[in-house]
């Protein structure tokens, strides 16, 4: 199989049949065997029942999954990826938003090869409540994660199949993926492309995936920078509380061998509750090296090679991974 196009949708029962039509359009001109993938998120319409008939109507290319309760679009796509029999995987959502004629362009710069290549929506058509906030998200996202792309969470992506093999997708993460794939050592890029107006349907997220999102950016810097180094990130923190609560516990015996009354000066508990801080932050990211060196002892890097195969094996004894021909 040449390409899987993986969609994950929520209640877009009015969108599914265009959206069929679209991809046909786009993708028959390419002379590629590709399949097509709807993930019905626990739907409460009748888009299982469009679903099917497109399934009865072109069984060798459309499939479906359809959860029975919502599960969210990190599960969603992560079984998409799972059942795809592509070499290559593009996603895009459900809602007509992201314009199927623009795959071709994406599948393009998978061939100039990158590994990831992430939809930018340069000009985008939502209210303002949902492009301030993107945009803040997106530049944020960007400078702490040292990654230069516009648009984290545009829907339209496309893969090649050792991507989405490698990195993990669960809770929220689907807005992080080029973040995981970077963080592999894949090559992740972006193509800027069409975005259109939603004329059916209604959003299914409001105000609190921003506050999600930021949230998950902080388990991503965690995953991504300090999961072999736990204790620079914990330990790094506890030693500036313990050198902020420790001079201040310094500046008040200084001042009571100076002949001041510190008992009652708000001062003193704060410096010792910023010390008590400090070391439990240091103990925490000493315990949390322990568990990171026991997790790391089995992980095996990803790697490619040239003119070997090789099989991994972890051994027992020594709990490292050995590679062998």
């Amino acid at each position: 199989m040449d390409l899987s196009v993986v969609v994950p949708l929520f209640d877009e029962e009015e969108s599914i049949e265009d959206l069929h039509s679209e991809i046909h359009d786009a993708l028959d001109p390419l002379m590629l065997e590709w399949e097509l993938i709807f993930v019905d998120d626990g739907s409460r319409d009748g888009s299982f029942e469009v679903l099917r008939a497109l399934h009865d109507a072109d069984p060798t290319r459309v499939r479906a999954i359809s959860f029975r309760r919502n599960q969210g679009k990190a599960i969603a796509l992560a079984e998409g990826f799972a059942v795809a029999e592509g070499e290559r995987i593009v996603t895009l959502d459900a809602d007509l938003q992201d314009v199927p004629a623009e795959i071709p362009r994406l599948l393009d710069a998978l061939q100039g090869g990158l590994d990831l290549v992430s939809g930018w929506k340069r000009k985008r058509h939502d209210p303002l409540s949902k492009t301030i906030p993107s945009k803040v998200f997106n530049y944020v996202t960007a400078k702490t994660t040292g990654i230069d792309i516009h648009d984290f969470n545009c829907g339209l992506k496309a893969y090649r199949r050792e991507v989405t093999e490698a990195i993990p997708v669960y809770g929220e993460l689907h807005r992080y993926l080029p973040v995981l794939a970077k963080w592999q050592g894949f090559k992740v890029g972006e193509v800027a492309v069409q975005h259109r107006p939603r004329t059916r349907g209604v959003t299914k997220y409001g105000f609190s995936r921003f506050v999600n999102g930021f949230l998950d950016l902080l388990t991503v810097i965690l995953l991504t920078r300090y999961d072999r180094k736990p204790l620079h990130l914990f330990g790094g923190i506890g030693m500036l509380l313990l050198a902020a609560g420790c001079g201040a516990l310094a500046y008040l015996t200084v001042g009571w061998f100076l002949g001041q009354w510190i008992g009652d000066r708000p001062l003193l508990p704060l410096a010792i509750l910023v010390t008590l801080s400090g070391f439990q932050l240091l103990l925490f990211g000493l315990l949390a090296e322990l568990v990171s060196a026991r997790g790391n002892s089995v992980r095996a890097p990803v790697f490619r090679s040239l003119g070997l195969e090789l099989d991994r094996e972890i051994s027992r004894d020594e709990g490292s991974p050995v590679a062998r021909s």
